[in-house]
């Protein structure tokens, strides 16, 4: 059944939709072109890139940003504005890339990311805190709910915030996103944040109040399950609650870091 695709449908009912990746992809260009940056790969493969942006001096942790696009679209070169915040108040950012479905499933996505995870953290020390949108809010959450992660290495994680994440699969088996993904209903139920116990760092979860219903219920429901804290934006959409990113002042931002 396809009964939820407009459920989870971001673009239509966000005005100008369809304009925001190239405005992504424009501000994120002009960050790189004045940033501090590196490219490390944490695996073979085109996709498996990390982008490392690094603030002056040496840094007081390292924020992991996983970016968004229903596990199928997107690239880490969209989101590199987003490093603007965390890198002016101190904070190296990570932003990883990974290979998107049809060619791999969302598990094994899980498990790249927990690659690239494990490389930020044997490149700097200190504290570690992971952030991610949509598709990258639910790789967050699943990431210190896996068992994937090395204990030295969640034992410096201070604090994940899923941004607008999809917490519970099993309604996207309702969607014609099941056909790109390779969803069925046991990885659905595996690979949901919403069924793993609750990891022991702080979790904030993060949602735009003009986010879709189906997200805001989402968004609820991993707080509800892992009696984490819930932050409801007011006034932003799907796509511009990232914003808050960009700057150190910003409520988000702060979120994250502070």
């Amino acid at each position: 059944m396809t009964d939820l695709d407009d459920d989870y449908a971001n673009m239509p009912y966000i005005p100008q939709g369809e304009a925001f990746p190239e405005c992504w992809a424009r501000a994120a260009e002009a960050y790189r072109d004045d940033a501090m940056m590196l490219e490390v790969g944490y695996d073979s493969g085109a996709e498996r890139q990390i982008d490392i942006f690094l603030p002056q001096g040496a840094p007081k942790g390292v924020v992991i940003f996983v970016h968004g696009g229903y596990w199928s679209e997107g690239s880490r070169r969209l989101y590199s504005h987003l490093a603007q915040g965390p890198v002016s108040a101190g904070w190296a950012v990570a932003i990883p890339g990974y290979d998107l479905a049809p060619a791999v499933r969302i598990s094994q996505i899980t498990a790249l990311l927990a690659l690239a995870v494990a490389e930020v953290a044997r490149r700097f020390s200190g504290p570690i805190r992971l952030c991610g949108h949509s598709a990258g809010g639910h790789l967050v959450a699943r990431l210190v709910s896996s068992g994937l992660l090395a204990e030295e290495v969640l034992a410096r994680i201070e604090k994940v915030v899923p941004i607008s994440p999809v917490s519970d699969l099993a309604p996207l088996l309702r969607t014609s996103m099941t056909a790109v993904l390779g969803l069925d209903e046991e990885e659905a139920r595996a690979e949901s944040p919403v069924h793993a116990p609750a990891p022991r760092m702080p979790v904030e979860v993060w949602v735009g109040e003009a986010e879709r219903p189906a997200f805001r219920d989402q968004a609820r429901w991993l707080a509800e399950a892992w009696g984490a804290k819930l932050t409801v934006d007011p006034g932003r959409h799907h796509f511009d609650v990232i914003e808050g990113l960009e700057r150190a002042d910003r409520s988000l931002c702060q979120a994250v870091i502070g």
